[in-house]
């Protein structure tokens, strides 16, 4: 790392943000139905990007988090740079329980394992070791108890819009089944890998703390670091020929477990199932295949699902690599054994997520780990949607207060769910008591 020796070299770094950076720890799961609305949920700014990828913020990170700071106005070598601070009071406003639609019809039961496995990742932070430690006291079996813990130990806050508003936006993800094979032959002709031995990864945050949710990606040229290959390129020039894992038998659903960040394959030679986890990402921006499938009126927005791209693309096999090629961003994965195949995969907060109980957050305004009761509707209605969650992942794509990804469970019920879900949503994130904006 001698590249970050000198201040020409971190100069030089800092005019690379806005090339190879991306933020927080999975790939954009921005399935190809997040194209309405003005702004896309993924644009091409750093770090508002899915899946994408980049470091994964500590289980600590508490809401006051610093915002991304500007780049257009690089700082000099002996100046680091500087973020407008955010104030949790500008996007959270304290309430009570009862201020919650939907709080007292909730069984809050059903979150209460996913809150153990949020407390075995914050157990030892201060303002969380009190809200653990008592945890461990309830009778889990309890509906009253259980429910008594979250008030006597939590404050609820809603959040809230930059200009003061209250509804956002709630996606769904979910983990894939692929069909694939150790070895390249018959259908298996479409590789995932692992991340490429050249691909270089710099961490900014001993330097500037502001930016622990960056990081730097690119590769090695003389010596200048510049931004790793796009998509398109990797697959040209076979760059990644010495970091194939695994061969699946579908482009669109390689591209597809991409975008969620995880999944499983099911090899047939040997009769076993591996999970696929996310390991690392390219650096490049996400841009959505929907949206671009919408923007050029081969798709309306209402058939930009992830089940209609999948359509579109089995009867236009010849233009696949085309519509591909306009997401830039590339997801690098890592093999895992699946010892239970009831565990879901592990998200940003290092815990398993639990299928309908955990959800993906910006954790600029919402701390990894907490609980956050969610207000919408299921997918393709208006059906009420209301319970208790948990923060136990982030992705690329989740940026603003009021966003989340839902996550569904494994397998093509829940792929079904995730891919038609885009609803309005209202957001309530229960903080510890050491952790409460003041009541105004």
């Amino acid at each position: 790392m001698r590249l970050l020796q000198s201040n020409a070299r971190l100069l030089l770094l800092w005019l690379l943000l806005g090339l190879v950076a991306g933020c927080a720890t999975k790939p954009a799961r921005e399935p190809a139905q997040k194209v309405s609305g003005s702004t896309p949920a993924v644009s091409a700014s750093v770090p508002a990007a899915p899946a994408s990828s980049s470091t994964p913020p500590t289980a600590s990170a508490p809401p006051t988090s610093l915002p991304p700071p500007s780049v257009s106005t690089p700082p000099t070598a002996s100046t680091p740079p500087t973020a407008e601070p955010t104030r949790p009071a500008d996007y959270l406003q304290r309430v009570g329980f009862n201020d919650i639609p939907g709080w007292t019809d909730d069984d809050q039961r059903e979150a209460w394992a996913p809150m153990l496995a949020s407390c075995r990742a914050l157990a030892t932070k201060p303002e969380w070791k009190p809200v653990c430690s008592a945890a461990n006291l309830v009778d889990a079996t309890d509906a009253g108890a259980v429910r008594k813990f979250f008030e006597q130990y939590f404050v609820p806050h809603q959040l809230r819009n930059p200009d003061g508003t209250t509804q956002g936006l709630v996606t769904g993800y979910y983990e894939p089944l692929l069909r694939g094979s150790r070895k390249r032959g018959g259908v298996f002709q479409t590789a995932l890998h692992r991340p490429p031995a050249d691909l270089l990864t710099i961490e900014l945050s001993a330097l500037y703390p502001e930016l622990k949710n960056f990081r730097l990606r690119g590769r090695v040229v003389g010596n200048k670091v510049v931004p790793y290959f796009a998509r398109s390129e990797l697959e040209q020039q076979n760059i990644l020929a010495d970091a194939t894992l695994l061969w699946v038998d579908s482009p669109i659903e390689a591209f597809f477990l991409q975008v969620q960040g995880s999944g499983r394959v099911f090899l047939a030679e040997s009769n076993e199932t591996v999970r696929l986890a996310y390991a690392d990402q390219n650096g490049h921006p996400y841009r959505s295949i929907g949206r671009y499938l919408v923007d050029r009126g081969e798709l309306t927005l209402e058939q930009a699902s992830m089940q209609g791209i999948q359509a579109w693309a089995a009867s236009n096999p010849r233009r696949l690599k085309e519509l591909l090629d306009a997401n830039p961003s590339y997801v690098f994965f890592k093999e895992e054994v699946i010892s239970d195949p009831s565990i879901g995969p592990k998200g940003a907060l290092g815990v398993p997520l639990t299928a309908q109980r955990s959800i993906a957050i910006d954790p600029q305004f919402t701390p990894l780990g907490a609980p956050v009761f969610l207000s919408t509707t299921r997918p393709n209605s208006s059906v009420p949607l209301r319970r208790l969650m948990l923060a136990q992942d982030t992705g690329g794509a989740i940026r603003n207060p009021i966003r989340a990804d839902f996550f569904w469970g494994f397998g093509k019920d829940a792929g079904e769910l995730a891919g038609k879900m885009k609803q309005p949503a209202q957001m309530w994130v229960l903080l510890p008591t050491a952790l409460a904006v003041s009541a105004r």
